[in-house]
């Protein structure tokens, strides 16, 4: 065949180093246009973007040929650099080590793009730590709680 045909749909998520509150509404959607030219540049597709204060959450078209390890490295990476540039005074931001990765049927993605984009509305009502833990109960993903994201210092 001389094409490749794909549909693949991911949920990422990711936190502030420490879970800080540290990305500004004041910025945010700037930060949510630097991400998207991140992801775009990877000849993904951004489907919808949303978090609040400590954490993202990103759900991509992905491109076949990009794994997710590079995608993730390249946006927090690149992120990191371009906060701490723009924006970020008080000290070094940087993301945690480590992100969720989830994927769906393209059936749930209208679902899942409205989550994301309701998140500072959900969390008025459940913390980071509980959607995180149900996410992976709900995917059946084995953890350690040692390695899930840290709580806020």
């Amino acid at each position: 065949m001389a094409n490749t045909y794909s549909q693949i749909y991911h949920h990422y998520i990711f936190a502030v180093q420490h879970r800080q509150c540290l990305i500004q509404s004041e910025w945010k959607e700037e930060l949510y246009k630097y991400m998207t030219g991140c992801i775009t540049n990877h000849g993904c597709k951004l489907l919808s973007i949303g978090g609040v204060a400590d954490h993202i959450h990103i759900l991509t078209g992905m491109n076949p040929d990009v794994s997710c390890a590079t995608l993730m490295a390249d946006v927090k990476r690149s992120s990191t650099l371009w906060i701490n540039k723009k924006f970020y005074r008080p000290g070094r931001f940087s993301w945690q080590n480590g992100y969720g990765v989830f994927s769906y049927a393209r059936s749930a993605i209208p679902n899942v793009a409205k989550y994301i984009e309701n998140q500072v509305r959900h969390h008025k009502k459940k913390t980071f730590q509980e959607e995180y833990v149900k996410i992976l109960n709900d995917f059946g993903v084995d953890y350690d709680e040692q390695y899930i994201f840290h709580p806020v210092l």
